[in-house]
Formats: C-alpha cells, sequence, structure tokens
C-alpha cells in the first residue's frame, strides 16, 4: 500500500480509537469496578426529578445536556459511597452544577430539591469561593478556579466516602467536607453562616446524583462511577 494511503488509514483509525473511546470504560476501568452511567446515544437511566422519562433532546453530540429541564436531570438510582468521573464544558456565563446524596427528590415546603442534596459547584467564573467551579456549593469554598475556560472540556471527580468528600478538578485536589464535623443548621464547621437549614452530619450518606439546570447550557459526558462499597468487601 501507497505511505500516503497508510497514513491516510492510520489517521482515519486513530479518530476513530478517539471517538470511540468517549463514553465507554478502557479494561482497566471495567477491572477496577467502574460503570458507565451514560452510553452517549441515549437517556437510558437518567430521570427528571420527578422519576419521568427524558426526550432524546437532553443527548447532544454524546453529551447530556441539563438545559432546559426541572433544575436537574437525575442518575435513576440513589447511590451512597462512589467516586464520580466526568467531562463537562460550560457555555459562557453559565450557571451549572453537580448534585451528590440528593435524598429525597421531593422538595420540602418552599425549598427546591437542592436543598435536599450537596452541590458541587459549576459557573463561568475566574474567582475562587464558595460559589466557583469545584466549590462544595455555599459550604466550603475552592481552594483555587482549576477550570479551563467556557467551551473547552474539564474533567471533574467527586468522592463521595461515608463522611468525607472530595472534589477535584483537572486533576487538583480543590476542596474537602468532613460531614461528621458539620453539627448545626446553617452553620459552617468554623462557625460561620451558610444558606441551608441542615445539619450535615444527619445529611443522608445515600441519595441520587444529579445535573443542574439552572438556565445555561452545559454538556456533560464519560460520566463513570466506582462504587466504593464494592471495593472495601
Amino acid at each position: 500500500m501507497h505511505v500516503r494511503s497508510l497514513l491516510a488509514v492510520s489517521f482515519l483509525l486513530l479518530g476513530t480509537m478517539a471517538f470511540a473511546a468517549d463514553n465507554t470504560l478502557t479494561e482497566q476501568e471495567q477491572k477496577e469496578g467502574w460503570k458507565l452511567l451514560f452510553d452517549g446515544q441515549t437517556t437510558k437511566g437518567w430521570m427528571s426529578v420527578k422519576s419521568t422519562p427524558l426526550t432524546a433532546s437532553r443527548v447532544q453530540n454524546g453529551s447530556l445536556n441539563p438545559h432546559p429541564c426541572n433544575y436537574m436531570l437525575v442518575y435513576e438510582k440513589p447511590l451512597d459511597d462512589f467516586v464520580l468521573s466526568l467531562d463537562f464544558k460550560i457555555s459562557p456565563k453559565c450557571n451549572s452544577g453537580i448534585f451528590i446524596r440528593t435524598a429525597p427528590l421531593t422538595p420540602r415546603p418552599g425549598k427546591d430539591v437542592g436543598f435536599n442534596g450537596i452541590e458541587i459547584a459549576i459557573d463561568d467564573t475566574k474567582t475562587a469561593g464558595f460559589h466557583d467551579t469545584g466549590a462544595i456549593y455555599d459550604l466550603v469554598p475552592a481552594s483555587k478556579n482549576a477550570m479551563k475556560p467556557a467551551g473547552e472540556w474539564n474533567h471533574a471527580q467527586i468522592t463521595c466516602d461515608k463522611n468525607n468528600i472530595e472534589v477535584e478538578i483537572n486533576g487538583e485536589l480543590v476542596s474537602k467536607l468532613n460531614l461528621d464535623e458539620w453539627t448545626e443548621k446553617n452553620k459552617r464547621a468554623d462557625g460561620t453562616p451558610h444558606k441551608f437549614d441542615v445539619a450535615y452530619k444527619d445529611h443522608p450518606r445515600s441519595g441520587y446524583i444529579g445535573l443542574q439546570d439552572h438556565g445555561s447550557d452545559c454538556w456533560y459526558r464519560n460520566i463513570k462511577l466506582k462504587p466504593l462499597s464494592a471495593v472495601k468487601k
């Protein structure tokens, strides 16, 4: 075969391999116990906060876009201890978030369902505070803004291990929380106020994960989860 033809075939194979790598598990990930939560083509396994099926329009170019929806898309099963790994890309001025341990899905009177979960902030900002990307929203500020600009893909990894929560953005640990230290409603562990009427030491250690719609496009792909309870047995 001509050298140019060989090169063309090689580039074609590489491109196919790169595309196929999205929304799939590697052999190593399968051996480690990872599960794929989004197949890149359908909304299988995902639903609204009212437990209703999602339309196919939520899938866009191999990613899930929660905008517009009724607050957030949620994975169909509650989860307890895990490592959640995913990629996200935001639009300019985006406000979104990744919810963990949301329970129940029925909001309390006068509150949105977000009060029943813990949010990892995803926002188009350049600062590092309580409401910036990687922060545990309004509870623990991000130690730095490790996010790439709007329009570029980022990687997030969230670990929920009993009372401990850790958040990594693009490979950097940016926030962590020990739920056992949060003993009072509306107060952080250091005594400063926050907005939630929850004593997080009593917050459910199992719940739904969700992708928030807060009025802006935000895309999520390569959504993978490693259950820690299975690893520890």
